[in-house]
């Protein structure tokens, strides 16, 4: 049976380290084998291993110190593997594996090793360098994973900035239409929104153009949202929407832009989800982080932009 135990927990390690290279180097594949070699350590070689280990020993004891074990091992690992893949609360699930071998694992193993007689302490040693060494690897992996998705932001931010210059180059000679006057109206709502938002970070909208970054919470959610809400309560992001929904309906009535209307909910990312119980606004500007928020609202004005181009 150990025997293997130990071929299996080789195989699964191969598993997950092909699996982080293939991750690393962007190759296919590397979500579904590292989320194979996580699913298999978690649910079948560590409780096996513990099963194993806990029938071995003489007499059966500290069966609690093997349950706390393993759910931590469960935590830990699945909040890595939900914040490599990006997946929907990972930041929730990573925030609870942090403290949690602390919180619960560690005051459960020192209880119960006391009570064991010439306990070696090296053992204890050896478990604390474990938990130091795992909470410092799921903090690198959380701040690693929040940089790169903030600079991708940002560099998305640059390319829409560079679109909406060329495209405002362009000399339009034409005489504007109704949903040319309306699109303009959109627009100066999303600058009055990134006005509003860059405003709360101590930046101004011209600073955000020319070089965006230098966020003081880009990873932050709820940000965008608490910006937006006005003395009155109301909120710009409602107006925008508000805005977004009248130029898509004037769109609808206007022959021979059938096409474009059918169209504009997704290019405006206006589409309703029907299993989400979140509203347009709440999805965008609370639930996304405050650089995202930002990008949405870059990428809406090149958007806007390009369709009175088209038109």
């Amino acid at each position: 049976m150990k025997q293997k135990l130990y071929i299996f927990g080789i195989v699964t390690a191969l598993i997950i380290f092909i699996g982080t290279i293939f991750k690393i180097e962007h190759f296919p594949g590397a979500s579904i084998l590292l989320t194979l070699g996580v699913a298999t350590l978690v649910l079948l070689f560590i409780p096996l291993a513990l099963i194993d280990n806990y029938k071995a020993q003489e007499p059966k004891q500290n069966l609690l110190l093997y349950v706390i074990t393993f759910i931590t091992c469960f935590v830990v690992f699945t909040g890595m593997l939900f914040k490599i893949q990006h997946w929907p609360f990972a930041e929730i699930i990573l925030l609870v594996a942090l403290p949690f071998p602390y919180v619960v694992f560690l005051p459960v193993f020192l209880i119960t090793t006391s009570k064991i007689k010439n306990f070696n302490i090296y053992n204890a040693v050896a478990v604390l360098s474990l938990l130091a060494v795992s909470s410092v690897i799921s903090a690198l992996l959380a701040l690693n994973v929040k940089k790169v998705t903030i600079e991708d932001s940002y560099n998305l931010s640059r390319n829409y900035t560079k679109i909406e210059v060329a495209y405002n180059q362009i000399s339009d000679s034409r005489t504007k239409t109704v949903i040319d006057l309306k699109i303009d109206e959109v627009c100066k709502i999303v600058n009055e929104c990134q006005d509003l938002i860059l405003k709360s970070e101590g930046l101004s909208r011209e600073q955000w153009k020319k070089n965006p970054g230098n966020l003081r919470r880009p990873e932050e959610r709820a940000v965008a949202s608490q910006a937006l809400i006005y003395e009155d309560g109301v909120t710009a992001g409602g107006r925008l929407e508000t805005g977004l929904k009248s130029l898509i309906s004037l769109i609808e009535n206007t022959k021979g832009y059938e096409q474009l209307a059918k169209a504009a909910p997704a290019i405006f990312d206006l589409t309703d989800q029907a299993d989400s119980e979140t509203s347009w606004g709440e999805r965008i500007f609370r639930d996304n982080t405050l650089s995202w928020a930002l990008i949405y609202l870059d990428g809406l004005e090149a958007n806007l932009i390009l369709l009175k181009k088209q038109i």
